[in-house]
């Protein structure tokens, strides 16, 4: 018999003394003692205390947790800002091609010129995407991206003789952009958001001046609204001598409608893990290759993919680059799935991707207008932001919410983000999900609505389906228990 999925101990419980998990022959070679292999300081005195587990046993221990896990691949995932779409398989398949997955990147250029093709191209295919000039596929992560793009930023204006020392972010931004301000060694300046969301012009007039290096911005903002006053955004900025920075973690909005570059941005950053649809979180690295206009290419990270003459090359003959930030050309086999998502969808696909998402949003925002209050009386773009119960509900917060939608064997959407909304709760449905799927999602959120108001303990003592009930967020934040001790 085995145990249930949710009775599931601890490998370590499942110990017994003698168990091996692998039986192998006796070496048929001369044995060499460890102390001829590795110095003597650096040989444990004792056994490591591992489990000893069969092999069948650690299989089956193995396969029932990854059966508790939630992805993309099981069920609807609404993560508001995080853009969690299906990954399509083939781009698996792409990426599995012994031609690429079996090459080493100190091979010689010559012997890896399809690999090197592909990067070129997809550097060519995300510069026009983006409305750039060039672009770098080192970075492996959006904050990566967006902190190649300030030290690009740096590097230009310190190059011109400028020390500009500030770096302007609404206080609706994302939670990196001021981390990557400060890593950088630089000054961050929070303006407010206007009344309908967007950016607060005459604050920024206030703000931008000859400190200014950039402003750091996403459009659609992080409320899941375009502002329209993006040119004039970028001529505050301009006229003071900063550069405009595009955050991409929001791009899945505006593929094929309009570019970061055509809005007067300067840098940009896209989240492959995101609009171009590889796999991220428990899913996979992620990739954060950075855009720029022409004025900045020289300083972009070395090695830069040349080709001349159908001959494609690495070129590290850049003086003014910024250097590696990362080793070797950052994560091939996530920008090899993503250039193979852009190829299928082609530029009518990419748009399409847009039109999709954005419709889905405003359909939730619609349908759910009734039960959850809405911030800002305007159409979204790729996700929607409530600001918790329309109807009192005494003692119900947007925490109890989402505690409750696991019940319901759904992921939670963001709550809590962004911080300038109270009670916010921010979904995305995408354009990978049936109008089925969401469907169920929104008579779901109006049920858990309709529960706070006539039975709020089960919201308040939710989830009670999961195999862990709620947790104290507190506690489990400032002394999380992460360490399996021995009882002694």
């Amino acid at each position: 018999m085995t145990s249930s999925n949710n009775d599931q101990p601890l490998i370590f419980e499942r110990s017994r003394s003698g168990r091996v998990g692998a039986s192998l022959p006796v070496a048929d070679v001369p044995a060499r003692s460890l102390d001829q292999i590795i110095p003597q300081e650096l040989l444990r005195t004792a056994a490591a205390d591992l489990p000893e587990v069969s092999e069948g046993e650690t299989v089956r221990h193995y396969t029932a947790l990854s059966q508790r896990n939630y992805s993309v691949d099981t069920g609807f995932y609404p993560l508001g800002s995080c853009t969690m779409k299906y990954n399509p398989k083939v781009n698996e398949k792409i990426a599995q091609l012994p031609g690429f997955a079996k090459i080493h990147p100190l091979q010689p250029d010559e012997s890896v010129q399809g690999a090197l093709a592909i990067m070129h191209e997809m550097q060519t295919y995300l510069a026009e995407i983006a409305g750039m000039d060039a672009c770098t596929l080192q970075p492996v992560a959006g904050a990566h991206g967006e902190l190649t793009g300030i030290k690009l930023i740096r590097a230009f204006h310190e190059s011109r003789g400028e020390k500009r020392t500030q770096v302007i972010i609404p206080d609706s931004a994302h939670g990196t952009n001021p981390a990557t301000v400060s890593m950088n060694g630089m000054e961050v300046v929070e303006i407010p958001s206007a009344a309908d969301g967007g950016v607060d012009l005459e604050a920024l007039r206030k703000a931008a001046g000859p400190k200014t290096a950039a402003f750091m911005l996403t459009n659609p903002n992080t409320l899941g609204l375009f502002d329209p006053q993006i040119q004039e955004i970028a001529a505050i900025v301009h006229a003071a001598g900063g550069l405009l920075y595009y955050d991409g973690a929001n791009a899945n909005a505006i593929l094929g409608i309009t570019r970061p570059g055509d809005m007067g941005f300067d840098v940009v950053h896209f989240n492959l893990h995101k609009t171009f649809s590889t796999p991220h979180g428990g899913g996979g690295p992620g990739s954060g290759p950075v855009g720029v206009k022409k004025p900045l290419i020289p300083f972009l990270p070395v090695p830069i993919v040349q080709c001349k003459d159908d001959v494609y090359s690495l070129s590290y003959d850049h003086p003014l680059s910024i250097g590696k930030v990362h080793s070797f050309y950052g994560n091939f086999a996530i920008y090899l799935r993503a250039y193979a998502y852009i190829r299928t969808m082609g530029p009518d696909g990419l748009k399409q991707v847009s039109k999709d998402a954005v419709l889905a949003a405003n359909y939730v925002l619609k349908e759910l207008a009734a039960d959850y209050k809405v911030p800002f009386n305007r159409y979204c773009m790729h996700e929607c932001v409530f600001d918790g119960l329309r109807e009192a509900a005494p003692g119900i917060r947007t925490l109890d919410v989402a505690k409750r939608i696991l019940d319901y064997g759904c992921h939670p959407p963001t709550i809590y983000f962004p911080l300038i909304i109270h009670e916010a709760l921010m979904v995305e449905p995408t354009e990978t999900e049936s109008k089925e799927t969401i469907d169920r999602f929104i008579a779901m959120m109006r049920k858990i609505a309709k529960e706070a108001v006539e039975q709020p303990e089960l919201l308040t003592s939710a989830p009670h389906n999961t195999v862990v009930k709620r947790l104290d967020e507190v506690l489990a934040a400032r002394k999380p228990d992460l360490r399996w001790k021995k009882n002694v």
